[in-house]
């Protein structure tokens, strides 16, 4: 009995012996890679690994994908090698051909290539599906509308399941073909959007494509906030983002490997220190494909490892087959090995690691990553049993601020004075230290009211920005905007409707409008008449009439009234023909009749003062503010000086009114007063800034005086434009008045008050807009900075700064060049006139005297028969001498001298001169 026991023992033990022996301690396993690819270099790291017995033994291809006569000849080439497994990648044109001979041979095939529908249960794939992942999560941001960019070379089972999703719930998905989209309709696509306003995208794509869609993202400027991109891509950290993060895009993706994982960690540290001497690119980190590869081979060396404590007999004896042969003959172990396979159970670096029957990944999870301000951030995750499950610490658009304060911004402006100058000693400055102006103040007082930290850049072309026609490629800062080169824009910037399509505009911070630069003409001085000036030539030769006609009247209703005659009775001996006012000299034939036949006789005598002269006088005296020593009457006598008094107070008060203005003034006589004045002229050119929102603004006018002048701008030769605000001034200053430059009115306003002070703004704005301050599209800035604006307007302190830096800092003063110093005081060339009036009027008085006293010694030689010498000498002598005394008005007051010494020629020469005298 024992030595039976002892026998049954032997045998069992020799059994278990041979069928351990019978297990292959080397597997050969083969291996299907395109040259030097990254999956490859981590298949020869993972083996590295994986040591234990059975040992993996490689048989490796290198294929080229696409190719399928290479794949197939590889393919049969392994496999009459005799491997027991295939790991390797395949594409669309090569996988069918590899589902068929893994179906037929019964080969196991080990991927990490696109998932696919399948019912061959000899594909291993390792990459989990997508789909249900990217529904849920679409789901969750409750999309309803949004283009799906999709690549055919990674299948499309990912599209089938959304569209069928889409068709359930009513979505509206526009699929896209990467692959036959050219640069006319990629754009077009992100046109289309922008009109709808919708900027939902999902892009389903290898990494190596989906890396060139984003650059093209990116150069188009289409990375701003509005948009909203989910990268249906599970390598998510495996994507260089940082362009797409400038202009704060908001990304969503998935990422396969949990990078935070201890062994995953320790794996990916040694993979960054595995020598790969023989590949000839750089160390990359190891992508989510690589890691698939990785845990492909750990998923065979379990598989082995367990088939092998089975005791299941999988070696291949004598001939392997030919894999061509009709019918195929399969291998019979290959069942085994595809059950063995499919049974793994692991956790590796992308997960739980387990296959259902039809060789899909189950029962794995999927995070789900969002481009945060400081980095990707897991915001969630997704798995078969409780689908996405949100775990995000924070929310995009909670807080605009979020992360402000640690980061420092670029800033872009433009070198324009006086918003932006380099101070005197900037060489020896850095930063923004080197710069000063009314935009480096407004910045720095927003980036305090904001909080962040920025720092000034000048925009590298000099120029505002505009979309070229060809190319459609934006430049200036609006360009370095959109391409997500600077985070904001301090600058003058007007706010036009091109621009606001793909950046954002703060309110105003500034209000202005198009306005037109001239030379200034040279200064008319005032003439030497310049005090006739406040009132009109017509005015002048009204007044004339008026003072003749009033003076008329007055002297026709003193006639016609009784009230204007008195009577004056002289008295005993006194000379009837020495009247105050003589008949011959107010121009009445009196009768003297009786007087001459009775010379004794007194009689009364009518008088009236009121002559033609003096009628010419009182009005003049009146006009002139100075009286006179008769006054009317009669009732209609003062009512004609009344009304004439009133005529003169207002005229006079007019005139004083002007006349101050008109001595002190040195009037400009310009050229051109207004837009329609440069309409209506070619001989005085002008133009505008290159590349301007000025420019724009009269492409797209469509008044007809703007037109006009756009017609003849862009027509001009030689060209009207200018690179540069300064280059158009300049232009103004040597023109000599035959270029004017238009451009805002706030540059307009600044450079008139700068030296040489030889330019001026003519007419009024062409325009209303404002100057806003520019963040890309979406940008966390927008609102913190649209807020810092209001505030600061609130404040004053907008207004305070123009002030500092237009008319405080300016150097042509009020007036324009000196004249601040001289307008208070009048020169002799004001008032040379009233001066050459008064010498005139002196000249003439001496002239007048003279020709009557010279008159009168002539008269008075014929009638005392004298020579004209004793005549003059005689009456020359009587007026030196004092005799007689001047009366009023001109009267010679005669005394009472005998009648016998009256008739002396002297004295009677005295009392005719005395009589021809009082008439006036």
């Amino acid at each position: 009995m024992q030595r039976s026991f002892t026998i049954l023992c032997t045998s069992l033990l020799g059994m278990c012996l041979g069928s351990s022996s019978s297990f292959p301690s080397n597997i050969n396993i083969g291996g299907l890679f395109p040259t030097e690819s990254h999956e490859y270099e981590v298949f020869r790291f993972a083996l590295s690994h994986h040591q234990d017995i059975p040992k993996l033994v490689p048989q490796v291809d290198m294929v080229k994908m696409g190719n399928s006569f290479s794949m197939t000849y590889a393919f049969c080439s392994q496999f009459s090698k005799g491997v027991y497994a295939i790991i390797g990648l395949y594409d669309r044109k090569t996988v069918n051909m590899l589902m068929s001979f893994c179906g037929a041979l019964h080969v196991c095939f080990v991927t990490p290539s696109f998932p696919i529908e399948t019912a061959n249960q000899f594909v291993i794939q390792l990459r989990p599906e997508l789909q249900d992942a990217l529904v849920g999560v679409i789901d969750h941001y409750s999309w309803k509308k949004f283009v799906y960019m999709y690549s055919s070379d990674s299948g499309l089972s990912v599209l089938q399941k959304v569209l069928d999703t889409a068709a359930e719930k009513n979505w509206l998905v526009t699929s896209v073909n990467v692959e036959t989209m050219t640069e006319a309709s990629f754009l077009k696509v992100f046109q289309d959007l922008d009109k709808r306003k919708e900027g939902q995208i999902i892009i389903d794509c290898e990494t190596e494509r989906l890396t060139g869609i984003l650059k093209k993202i990116v150069e188009q400027g289409k990375n701003a906030k509005s948009y909203h991109y989910i990268l249906a891509n599970l390598g998510f950290l495996d994507i260089d983002l940082t362009d797409l993060r400038k202009g704060g895009a908001n990304i969503t993706g998935f990422q396969l490997v949990n990078n935070s994982e201890p062994n995953v960690s320790r794996v990916v540290q040694q993979w960054m220190e595995f020598d790969n001497k023989d590949s000839k690119l750089p160390k990359r980190g190891l992508k989510y494909t690589g890691a698939l590869t990785y845990d492909g081979v750990k998923v065979m060396s379990t598989a082995f490892q367990n088939l092998r404590r089975q005791r299941i007999d999988i070696s291949r004896r004598g001939n392997a087959g030919e894999c061509l042969a009709n019918p195929p003959a399969p291998w019979g172990q290959g069942i085994d090995i595809q059950r063995a396979l499919q049974q793994v159970r692991i956790d590796g670096l992308t997960g739980h690691i387990q296959f259902n029957e039809k060789g899909r990944r189950t029962n794995y999870t999927v995070s789900v990553m969002e481009l945060a301000p400081s980095g990707p951030k897991k915001v969630g995750y997704w798995n078969e049993d409780e689908k996405y499950v949100s775990t995000a610490t924070f929310m995009r658009g909670s807080n605009d601020t979020y992360g402000l304060q640690n980061r420092t911004y670029i800033v872009t402006t433009i070198l324009e004075s006086p918003y932006v100058m380099l101070k005197k000693n900037h060489e020896q400055l850095v930063g923004n230290d080197k710069y000063e102006g009314y935009i480096v103040e407004l910045a720095a007082e927003i980036a305090k009211h904001v909080g962040y930290h920025y720092t000034l850049k000048i925009v590298s072309d000099g120029k505002y920005g505009a979309r070229d026609p060809d190319t459609k490629m934006w430049n200036g800062m609006v360009g370095e905007l959109v391409y997500g080169k600077a985070d904001v824009a301090v600058a003058p910037l007007t706010i036009t409707l091109v621009r606001e399509e793909v950046i954002d505009f703060s309110k105003p911070f500034m209000s202005l409008g198009i306005s037109i630069m001239i030379k200034k003409p040279t200064k008319s001085k005032p003439g030497v008449f310049s005090f006739l000036d406040p009132l009109a030539y017509e005015i002048w030769m009204c007044i004339v009439f008026a003072y003749i006609g009033v003076s008329v009247v007055l002297f026709l209703v003193s006639r016609f009234s009784p009230y204007e005659w008195h009577a004056e009775d002289y008295e005993d001996g006194a000379d009837p023909q020495t009247p105050t006012q003589p008949s011959a000299s107010n121009g009445v034939q009196q009768s003297q009749t009786a007087s001459q036949q009775n010379p004794n006789q007194q009689s009364p005598e009518q008088t009236n003062e009121f002559g033609i002269f003096n009628s010419l006088w009182f009005s003049l005296g009146a006009f002139m503010q100075q009286g006179c020593d008769i006054s009317p009457r009669s009732l209609s006598g003062r009512i004609v000086g009344g009304v004439w008094w009133f005529f003169t107070l207002i005229i006079i008060s007019s005139y004083t009114a002007n006349l101050a203005a008109f001595l002190t003034v040195e009037r400009m006589v310009s050229p051109i007063e207004s837009a329609e004045d440069l309409a209506k002229q070619t001989e005085i050119a002008y133009g505008t800034l290159d590349a301007g929102s000025t420019k724009e603004f009269f492409r797209r006018s469509k008044i007809a005086v703007f037109e006009k002048m756009w017609s003849y701008m862009k027509s001009a030769d030689p060209s009207v434009f200018v690179k540069t605000t300064d280059e158009g001034v300049m232009r103004v200053r040597k023109s000599k008045g035959k270029y004017a430059y238009l451009l805002e009115s706030t540059m307009n306003e600044y450079i008139e008050q700068r030296k040489p002070c030889d330019t001026m703004k003519v007419g009024g704005n062409l325009d209303s807009k404002g100057y806003g301050i520019a963040t890309p599209k979406g940008s966390a800035l927008r609102n913190p900075v649209n807020l810092a604006v209001l505030k600061l307007n609130e404040q004053g302190l907008l207004d305070k700064l123009k002030n500092k830096w237009w008319y405080d800092k300016g150097e042509c003063g009020s007036g324009g060049g000196d004249s601040k110093d001289k307008t208070s005081a009048l020169s002799l060339s004001n008032v040379a006139g009233v001066f050459y009036i008064l010498i005139g009027g002196l000249g003439l008085a001496m002239l007048v005297a003279l020709v009557e006293f010279c008159y009168k010694s002539r008269t008075e030689s014929r009638r005392m028969k004298q020579s004209i010498n004793d005549a003059m000498r005689c009456s020359t002598l009587t007026r030196m001498s004092g005799n007689g005394s001047g009366g009023e008005n001109g009267r010679i007051l005669t005394h009472d001298f005998p009648k016998t010494v009256q008739t002396l020629p002297c004295m009677s020469h005295t009392a005719s001169m005395g009589l021809g005298a009082s008439g006036m």
